[in-house]
């Protein structure tokens, strides 16, 4: 199997509070949009797809769920503190705090409007291991 490219499918209350939120804070632009969808791409990772709770093209079965559970997580070269800062500073919810793991993992987490969780990290030098 060859793979062309990777897209999360997310499918929440409020479409458009979710495309506002990952276009004017994480850098995503608007691919396609109609009337309970938008695709949602970016140049340095995976692609966004936003679908509305009870939207008529997912099976039965799925049409009334919404995420949860999901952690979004994004890594990042460099300057995850002045990210937190940048993204605090704009009025965005920090649900959790900058911190670091024992292993060299850097990391703080948001939460969008529809309560989708995306969770920044960067890697600590390697003597962590």
């Amino acid at each position: 199997m060859q793979f062309t490219a990777s897209t999360v499918s997310l499918t929440v209350d409020d479409v458009t509070r979710s495309q506002e939120f990952f276009t004017a804070h994480l850098g995503y632009a608007v691919r396609h949009a109609a009337d309970g969808f938008v695709s949602l791409s970016h140049d340095d990772t995976v692609d966004v797809v936003l679908l509305a709770r009870g939207i008529e093209v997912l099976p039965p079965e799925q049409r009334d769920q919404r995420v949860s559970g999901l952690i979004l997580a994004f890594t990042v070269a460099s300057g995850l503190r002045e990210q937190e800062k940048r993204l605090r500073e704009a009025g965005v919810r920090i649900t959790m705090p900058l911190r670091e793991e024992p292993w060299g993992e850097r990391l703080f987490q948001v939460t969008d409007p529809n309560g989708v969780i995306i969770q920044f990290v960067e890697w600590a030098a390697s003597e962590h291991g």
